[in-house]
C-alpha cells in the first residue's frame, strides 16, 4: 500500500517465482570470513590463504551471506536457491551491443536512418565502447549509458546537417578526441 490509511491487498504468491538479482558490493569480505572459519583445523592448511579481493568468492555465496550482508531474514527465506552470475566478458558485450534483434547500436542505426543516415561503427570504436564500460563496472546497464553519452550530441546536431549520407563513429569518437565523421550526398545543382 502506498498510503497507511489504504487497506491491504493480499496476494496469493504460490504460483509466482521470484528472481532477485543484483550486485552485492563487498560481499567477497563476508563470504571471506565465513571460509576462513571453515579451512582452520585439521582440514585447512597455510597454503589455503582467502582474499577478500578474489572476485572468485560469490561461487560460494549462501543465505547466511546475504543476512550478514543486511538483507533482511523474511526475504532471504524466500529465496530457495542463490547463486551467482560471471562478470561479463568483452565478447559478451560485444553480443549484448550488436547481435539482439532489438541491440542497443541498432536502435541508434534505426534512429539515424529515419533520419535518411546511416550510422557506422568502426570495430575499434565497438571495443572502446566495450573497454569504457568495463571500466565502469556495472555490467550490461552502463553499455546502453555509455552510448546515449557518445550519441546525446551527434544526435542533437544531426538534424541542423543537410545532405549528411553516412556517420562514422570511431574510436577516437567514443573517447573524446574527435568528432565522428560525416559524408554527405552530392547536392544537385
Amino acid at each position: 500500500r502506498k498510503h497507511p490509511e489504504q487497506p491491504l491487498v493480499s496476494i496469493n504468491t504460490k504460483n509466482i517465482l521470484f528472481i532477485v538479482g543484483g550486485a552485492f558490493e563487498s560481499i567477497q569480505t563476508i563470504i571471506a570470513k565465513r571460509l576462513k572459519k571453515t579451512v582452520m583445523g585439521f582440514g585447512g592448511s597455510e597454503d589455503q590463504v582467502i582474499s577478500a579481493d578474489d572476485k572468485n568468492l560469490v561461487r560460494f555465496v549462501q543465505p547466511q551471506d546475504l543476512l550478514a550482508f543486511g538483507l533482511i531474514p523474511e526475504l532471504v527465506g524466500r529465496i530457495p536457491v542463490v547463486a551467482h552470475l560471471e562478470e561479463l566478458t568483452p565478447e559478451a558485450m560485444r553480443a549484448i551491443l550488436l547481435q539482439p534483434k532489438n541491440a542497443i547500436i541498432k536502435q541508434y542505426q534505426k534512429l539515424f536512418e529515419l533520419e535518411g543516415v546511416e550510422l557506422v561503427f568502426e570495430e575499434a570504436a565497438i571495443d572502446a565502447i566495450i573497454e569504457k564500460t568495463s571500466q565502469a563496472n556495472t555490467g550490461a546497464r552502463a553499455l546502453r549509458a555509455t552510448l546515449e553519452t557518445i550519441m546525446l550530441d551527434i544526435m542533437y546536431d544531426l538534424p541542423a546537417q543537410e545532405n549528411v549520407k553516412t556517420c562514422t563513429i570511431s574510436a577516437a569518437v567514443v573517447l573524446g578526441e574527435a568528432h565522428p565523421v560525416l559524408k554527405y550526398r552530392k547536392s544537385s545543382a
